[in-house]
């Protein structure tokens, strides 16, 4: 018997035993960090970029030591600084060690930035002279589609639900206009609206490395941000069919399922103003801000700032468009200046040789998952004013909404009367339209634009 009980009772022994060794191998899986700080910096410094990027998504204490700033200074300068910003006298290493005091000035990740910038082709003086190209009917750059298109810049929406933990998803569908932009994101793996705290939409440049992750990098600039609190209650509706309910959002046109939270599309609108820079000059949590432009003042003209507007205007959709006008010599009194606001009038409901027809209904298409529909009386609104020095004033690209008009402005036509608006702190627009009964064809009756005094006076240095 105390043989047997001595054998049970060296049974929990044994397991005991087995377990601590199985414990003491867990850590023999990352021998590789018992090793001093220096020869680790000292193995890192022998890795590409691509090694570097990969070695970073191992685990925290990786991706600390593969973002050293000395190690991707010594890559900037023996690949790329040498050529582009200076060229070291003597060797690479000379050079990394006289850089080095300067790496506690710059802020933490400068280099890796910098480095990543430069292989994704950020020659700025080469496209900033491209820019210098401007269009004679819109105003704007007349590259600004070829430039991104050349970049190979793409859009990426970051959804955050509250739990924290990010998902990024990548653009279904890009259609450029005359001035402007729009981006289609749809996917199946989109949380639940209620779940959602905000979104961000970035510019992404990815880096041409050999890096075996999907994750490929990328130099990211951010766009906007959104707060997506309560979603589907205070967010207005602008249109739905059998499938989806279309939700704004700040801009965004956000597609949810009928009858769910469950996000269908998300679809956004970009002005071609300064959207370049805006795409490659900015960073992942910062966007780009350049220097305003401002018009030189006109101590002679006493109503400098109040004509000599010309705008630039587009009414589309995700697919085509729908209008397309350019209307110049845009002015406003300065008696007629009213509630804050400067009118300028585009078209005029009394002039009928200013009427214009549009090329189709107000509509927006849409596509997610094989399945596809239409959002009726609602599309895109591009717009660009230019002030008498013909410089970009005020852009926008807004989603707009076509809404049945509370009393006709015009008897000349037999039809149904809509009006048209979009409202920003800058001012807003108004719009109104008829559907005849006959042709059955919308036309555009009345475009006006208010714009806000206070951004007059600030850009023009007068005091209205």
């Amino acid at each position: 018997m105390s043989k047997q009980k001595a054998t049970i009772s060296s049974k929990p022994e044994l397991r005991r035993t087995k377990g601590e060794k199985s414990s003491s191998k867990t850590p023999k899986q990352c021998l590789i960090q018992r090793l001093p700080l220096e020869v680790l910096g000292k193995i890192l410094h022998y890795l590409d970029a691509s090694s570097l990027f990969c070695i970073s998504h191992v685990n925290k204490f990786f991706n600390r030591l593969a973002n050293d700033d000395i190690i991707w200074l010594k890559l900037y300068v023996s690949e790329i600084g040498e050529g582009r910003v200076w060229r070291p006298k003597g060797p690479v290493e000379n050079t990394v060690a006289e850089r080095s005091a300067e790496a506690p000035r710059r802020p933490p990740g400068h280099w890796k930035r910098r480095y990543l910038k430069e292989r994704a082709g950020y020659n700025v003086s080469e496209w900033l002279r491209d820019l210098r190209a401007i269009s004679p009917y819109t105003g704007l750059p007349s590259r600004t589609e070829s430039l991104l298109r050349k970049r190979r810049v793409s859009w990426e929406l970051t959804v955050t639900p509250w739990s924290g933990r990010e998902a990024a998803f990548e653009q279904s569908q890009v259609h450029f206009f005359q001035s402007s932009v729009t981006v289609c994101w749809s996917h199946s793996r989109w949380p639940p609206c209620s779940q959602v705290a905000s979104l961000q939409v970035h510019a992404v440049v990815r880096v041409a490395l050999a890096c075996p992750s999907l994750q490929r990098p990328g130099w990211r600039s951010l766009l906007g941000s959104f707060d997506a609190e309560a979603l589907s209650e205070r967010s207005p509706l602008v249109g739905h069919d059998a499938l989806v309910k279309v939700l704004v959002l700040q801009g965004l046109l956000v597609g949810v399922w009928r009858g769910t939270t469950s996000i269908a599309f998300v679809i956004a609108c970009f002005h071609f103003h300064r959207l370049v820079e805006r795409s490659l000059l900015g960073s992942s949590i910062c966007p780009y801000s350049g220097a305003v432009n401002k018009a030189p003042f006109d101590d002679i003209d006493p109503e400098y700032g109040l004509h000599g507007y010309t705008l630039h205007m587009v009414l589309h959709n995700t697919v085509a468009e729908i209008m397309s006008g350019q209307f110049s010599q845009l002015f406003c009194r300065n008696a007629q200046i009213q509630n804050g606001h400067i009118e300028l009038v585009a078209i005029s409901r009394a002039d009928l040789s200013q009427h214009t027809p549009l090329s189709g209904n107000i509509s927006l298409p849409w596509r997610c998952e094989g399945l596809e529909g239409t959002l009726e009386n609602c599309c895109l609104m591009s717009f660009t004013l230019l002030d008498e020095a013909l410089q970009p004033f005020w852009c926008l690209s807004s989603p707009v909404h076509l809404a049945p008009a509370k009393k006709p402005g015009a008897y000349d036509y037999d039809g149904e009367h809509f009006s048209l608006s979009c409202l920003r702190p800058e001012g807003h627009v108004a719009m109104e339209l008829v559907r005849t009964e006959r042709q059955r064809q919308l036309f555009l009756i009345d475009l006006r634009l208010y714009v806000g005094l206070q951004e007059v006076n600030r850009h023009f240095g007068k005091s209205y």
